[in-house]
């Protein structure tokens, strides 16, 4: 029994140092992966159109050539509601039963018009977007911050 007892020994010893240069070798790249300062976001600001384009006129054609774009970068359709889209000045947008698609895009203009799959309107008779400098920042349905995109000059 002594016989196979070390042979038992040798092999657990044999596997358990080869799972060590196994790992060993992993290691770096298993640690660089994890150390990454900016992962992508599973839902993100794509774009802003904060300057509609020509007069500022506070019409609805113009209100809503002001926008924000927010995809979807994941293969699974998600679900915004209670999600929030707010300015540096305190405006919030709060998104209803919206689910944006697998890999899709919304958008969301200012003013009002009817909500579909890939259009959403905040129904607001004012502009919200600060062209010179402002900050768009998307929140869950827990309050944490999910991405933001700034333009301009920080205040």
């Amino acid at each position: 029994m002594s016989s196979a007892s070390s042979s038992v020994r040798r092999i657990a010893a044999t596997v358990l140092a080869a799972g060590a240069v196994v790992g060993a070798a992993a290691l770096p790249a298993a640690a660089h992966d994890g150390d990454r300062h900016h992962q992508r976001p599973r839902v993100e600001i794509s774009r802003v159109q904060a300057d509609s384009p020509g007069r500022d006129d506070r019409s609805n054609r113009s209100l809503n050539n002001e926008w924000v774009e927010i995809t979807n970068t994941t293969r699974d359709g998600i679900n915004l509601r209670g999600w929030t889209l707010r300015d540096s000045d305190g405006n919030r947008y709060r998104f209803d039963n919206v689910r944006i698609a697998p890999r899709a895009t919304i958008r969301i203009h200012t003013g009002n018009g009817r909500d579909t799959r890939t259009d959403l309107f905040q129904d607001r008779r004012n502009y919200v977007w600060d062209n010179g400098s402002d900050t768009a920042t998307l929140r869950d349905d827990r309050g944490r911050t999910v991405d933001t995109e700034s333009w301009g000059r920080r205040r």
